[in-house]
C-alpha cells in the first residue's frame, strides 16, 4: 500500500488549488460540452421561448446567490478546513486516498439524507420547490435553488468539514465532483448504456423522474453523485415521467422565484367550505396511504388533496351550467382517483 500512497499523495496535493482555478476550469469546460450537446441532441424537444425563459430565470437566480453569498466570506468553507483539518474522523485514517474516498462517501450520503428531509417537511420543501419548479428541465436548471436554501446546505457543509476534520484538499475534491455531477443529471440528453451506468452514478433519465409533477414520482432518486444510495434505502425508481416541474404553476423571473420559497402556492385563494372538508380529509388520506405514512407529509397532503377537491368541484359547477339536464355531479366520486 506504501506505493500507492506515493504514488496519489503528491496528485491529491496538487489538486488543493486554493485558489479554485483548476475546479473553476472543470466547471466552466464540462458545462459548455453538456450545454451543447443538449443543444444539439435533447432528449425532450421543448418550445424554444420556453427553454429561454427558463435558462434567463435560472442564471439571474444564479448570479444573485452569488452575489448574495460574496457578502459572506468568499472561502468560508475553506478556511473552516484549515482551521480544523485533521482534529475530525478522518483523523483516524492515515492513508490519504482512503481519507478523499471516504470523506466523499460521507458528503454524498448526506446530501441524499438533506435531499430527503427536503421532500419530507414542508418548512423545507418550501423552498426547495424552487428548484422544482422549472417546466423545462435543461443544465442551467442546476442553478435554480432558493437562497434560504443555499444557505442552510452550506451550514451543512460546515458541520461535516468541523465532524470529519476535512481538509481544503478534500472539500475542493468534493466539491467539484458534486457540481460536475448536478449539472450532468439536470441535462437534457440520453446516450447509449446510461441504464447500465445509471445502477451505480445518478444520470439523467434517473434524476428527469425526481423532476416528476406527480409526487409518487418526485419523492424518489434523491442521490446526487451515487445512486446507490436509492437503491440500498428503497427510494429507486426507473421510469420516464410524463410531465416535469410542479402542477401549480410557477414563475419565471428572479423576483417570482425568490418570493415562492416564503409562499404557499398550493393553498387556495378563498376559505373552504365546510361541508368539503371531508372529501379533502377522504382524499389527504388515500395520498399518505399511497407513500406508506411516511412522516412529514401530512400538510401537503391535506393543501394537494384540498386544491383538486376543489378543482373537480368547479369542474362539475361548469359542467352543470353548459348542460343543465345533466344528473347532479358528485364530488365524492372523484376520491375513487385516489384508490
Amino acid at each position: 500500500m506504501s506505493h500507492l500512497n506515493a504514488f496519489f499523495e503528491p496528485i491529491i496535493t496538487r489538486a488543493a488549488l486554493t485558489s479554485g482555478e483548476l475546479a473553476v476550469t472543470a466547471l466552466l469546460v464540462f458545462f459548455v460540452v453538456l450545454a451543447t450537446v443538449e443543444a444539439r441532441i435533447p432528449k425532450i424537444q421543448n418550445p424554444a421561448s420556453g427553454k429561454r425563459r427558463s435558462i434567463k430565470a435560472n442564471i439571474n437566480l444564479f448570479f444573485f446567490n452569488s452575489i448574495a453569498l460574496s457578502l459572506l466570506p468568499v472561502s468560508s468553507l475553506l478556511l473552516l478546513a484549515e482551521q480544523y483539518s485533521g482534529n475530525g474522523l478522518l483523523s483516524y485514517i492515515a492513508d490519504p486516498l482512503w481519507k478523499v474516498i471516504m470523506s466523499f462517501l460521507a458528503f454524498d450520503l448526506m446530501y441524499y439524507l438533506w435531499h430527503k428531509a427536503s421532500h419530507s417537511f414542508d418548512c423545507l420543501w418550501v423552498f426547495h420547490r424552487v428548484h422544482h419548479s422549472d417546466p423545462y428541465l435543461n443544465i442551467s436548471t442546476a442553478f435554480r435553488v432558493h437562497f434560504v436554501e443555499l444557505l442552510i446546505i452550506t451550514a451543512l457543509k460546515a458541520i461535516y468539514i468541523v465532524m470529519l476534520g476535512a481538509d481544503k484538499t478534500i472539500v475542493l475534491i468534493n466539491e467539484t465532483i458534486a457540481a460536475l455531477f448536478v449539472m450532468f443529471h439536470h441535462t437534457n440528453i440520453a446516450f447509449p448504456g446510461e441504464k447500465l451506468l445509471g445502477r451505480i452514478i445518478v444520470v439523467p433519465s434517473l434524476h428527469r423522474v425526481h423532476h416528476s409533477t406527480e409526487r409518487h414520482e418526485h419523492d424518489r432518486n434523491y442521490g446526487s453523485v451515487l445512486s446507490v444510495w436509492d437503491r440500498l434505502f428503497g427510494t429507486c425508481a426507473e421510469l420516464e415521467p410524463v410531465k416535469v416541474g410542479i402542477k401549480n404553476s410557477a414563475p419565471e423571473d428572479l423576483l417570482g422565484l425568490l418570493k415562492l420559497g416564503f409562499t404557499d402556492a398550493s393553498a387556495p385563494a378563498a376559505p373552504v367550505p365546510e361541508h368539503i372538508k371531508p372529501m379533502i380529509a377522504e382524499a389527504a388520506y388515500f395520498k399518505a396511504k399511497k407513500r406508506g405514512f411516511s412522516p412529514g407529509h401530512e400538510l401537503r397532503d391535506w393543501l394537494e388533496a384540498e386544491r383538486e377537491i376543489i378543482r373537480f368541484i368547479c369542474k362539475g359547477r361548469l359542467q352543470r351550467k353548459a348542460m343543465p339536464k345533466q344528473k347532479i355531479f358528485n364530488p365524492r366520486l372523484i376520491l375513487s382517483r385516489y384508490v
